[in-house]
C-alpha cells in the first residue's frame, strides 16, 4: 500500500518521539542484542555504553529552528534527548519506571496516536519496532532511528541524519510517499548461537523515501555456492602473511574463513593471522586491543547486508569508529555478490558507524570483490553520488 503524506501548511508539524534508551547496548560488547535485563546487565559489565540518546540527538538537533512541535514521555524516553538537541519538547507522560520498559514504549506510543501526531520517531531496534507496531499498527506514520542491534525491518532511515533530512521534507509539505513495510526480529538467544531465524510481525506505515529509509534485510544465502567460492579465492589469493585480517559478520565473509578450513563465526567479527584463526566473535574493546598489540598492518574484510546495502551499522557495532579509524578506509576489503549488488537497484551501499564525521569521510566510490579476479567500484555513503 502506497498513500501520499498529507500536506500541512497551517500549523507546526506535530513529532512524536520515542527513545529505548538501552537499545544496541550490547552490540559494541559482542552480545549481538539488547533484549532482556540480563543482557543489559551483562553489557554493563563488559564496559558498554549508552548508544540511542546520542543518535538521537543527532536527528533533533538538525531540527532546530523548524516549525516542529516535539511530544515524548518524561525523562530518559524523549524528554532528555530532545532537552540535550536544545529543544523544548511537550511531555505528554511518565514511564512507569527507570530504566523504561517495552510497555513504557508501548504505552507511549499509544498516547502520541490519540494525540494525533504527524509523525512517530522511535529510537531503537527491531524490538523496539514490534512495540510500535504492537500500540498502533499500520494505522500511524511511524520512522524508525536505528540503534539497536538487530534491525532486519524495513521501518529504519539509514542514519540519524537522514532521518532528519525525511523530517525535513514532510515539514516542508513535500509530497512524500508512505508505504507499509516489515516488521521482523530474530530470537536473540538463536542469534548469539550462530542461527539466523527472522519473523514477520506486521506492517508499519512509513515515508516512502527510497534515499533515506532502509530496505528489509534480505535472509538466507542467495546465491550460487560457486559465486562465493570465486570471491574465496580471490580474496585468499591475495592474503599477506604477519597482516591481521578482521572478518566481518556475514555469510559472504564466512565463506572466505570456510574455504580457509577455519571454525570461524558467521554472526561475530574474527581475527585471522597467516592464515590460521587467532580469536573468534571479539567485541569493540577486544578488537581494539588486538590490533594495538600487532606490529603489522590490519585489513578488514566485510560485506553488505543484502536488500540494505549496509556494509557498517548493521550487526557489527562491534567495529567502533575508533576502531575503524585505526584500520582507515584503504585497508577495507568489502566483497558481495553482483546479485546483491544489482538487488540494491543503485542504491549505494552504506555506512552507519555512528560517528558522522566519519561516515563523511568514507564517501565515495570504493572497491568491491565481487568473483575471482574481478570487482567493481560501487558508490558507499547515501550522498556518494553527489561526490
Amino acid at each position: 500500500m502506497q498513500s501520499q503524506f498529507p500536506l500541512i501548511l497551517n500549523r507546526k508539524f506535530r513529532l512524536g518521539l520515542i527513545v529505548n534508551s538501552y537499545a544496541g547496548l550490547g552490540g559494541s560488547v559482542g552480545l549481538k542484542g539488547s533484549d532482556g535485563s540480563a543482557t543489559v546487565e551483562a553489557a554493563f559489565e563488559r564496559g558498554a555504553e549508552f548508544r540511542a540518546p546520542a543518535r538521537a540527538k543527532r536527528t533533533l538537533q538538525l531540527l532546530q529552528g523548524l516549525p516542529i512541535e516535539i511530544f515524548c514521555f518524561a525523562g530518559e524516553l524523549g524528554q532528555d534527548a530532545a532537552i540535550s538537541a536544545g529543544l523544548t519538547p511537550v511531555v505528554v507522560g511518565q514511564p512507569s519506571s527507570t530504566p523504561s520498559t517495552a510497555a513504557d514504549t508501548i504505552a507511549a506510543a499509544m498516547r502520541l496516536h490519540e494525540l494525533g501526531v504527524d509523525l512517530i520517531l522511535f529510537v531503537g531496534g527491531d524490538g523496539t519496532a514490534r512495540n510500535i507496531f504492537e500500540a498502533v499498527g499500520s494505522s500511524q506514520a511511524v520512522l524508525g532511528l536505528p540503534s539497536g542491534v538487530k534491525m532486519h525491518s524495513g521501518v529504519y532511515a539509514i542514519a540519524p541524519e537522514a532521518a532528519a533530512q525525511v523530517i525535513i521534507q514532510l515539514n516542508r509539505g513535500e509530497l512524500v510517499s508512505l508505504a507499509l513495510c516489515e516488521v521482523r526480529d530474530i530470537d536473540e538467544a538463536l542469534f548469539r548461537q550462530g542461527q539466523v531465524q527472522s519473523k514477520y510481525f506486521g506492517e508499519l506505515l512509513v515515508p516512502s523515501e527510497p534515499r533515506y529509509v532502509q530496505a528489509v534485510k534480505q535472509g538466507g544465502r542467495e546465491v550460487e555456492a560457486l559465486v562465493l567460492d570465486d570471491i574465496a579465492a580471490d580474496v585468499i589469493e591475495a592474503m599477506e602473511a604477519d597482516t591481521l585480517y578482521l572478518f566481518a559478520p556475514g555469510s559472504t565473509t564466512f565463506a572466505i574463513t570456510e574455504a580457509l578450513g577455519l571454525e570461524a563465526s558467521l554472526l561475530g567479527v574474527d581475527i585471522v593471522l597467516d592464515k590460521q584463526l587467532m580469536a573468534k566473535d571479539l567485541g569493540a574493546k577486544a578488537l581494539q586491543e588486538a590490533i594495538l598489540s600487532h606490529a603489522g598492518p590490519v585489513k578488514l574484510i566485510i560485506t553488505a547486508i543484502g536488500g540494505q546495502g549496509h556494509i557498517i551499522g548493521r550487526g557489527n557495532q562491534q567495529l567502533s569508529p575508533a576502531l575503524l579509524k585505526k584500520i582507515g578506509r584503504d585497508n577495507v576489503i568489502v566483497v558481495a555478490t553482483k546479485t546483491k549488488l544489482e538487488a540494491l537497484a543503485g542504491r549505494p551501499l552504506l555506512i552507519d558507524s555512528n560517528d558522522p564525521e566519519l561516515d563523511a569521510q568514507w564517501q565515495g566510490y570504493i572497491p568491491v570483490i565481487t568473483g575471482y579476479r574481478d570487482s567493481v567500484l560501487y558508490p558507499l555513503g547515501y550522498g556518494a553520488q553527489d561526490v
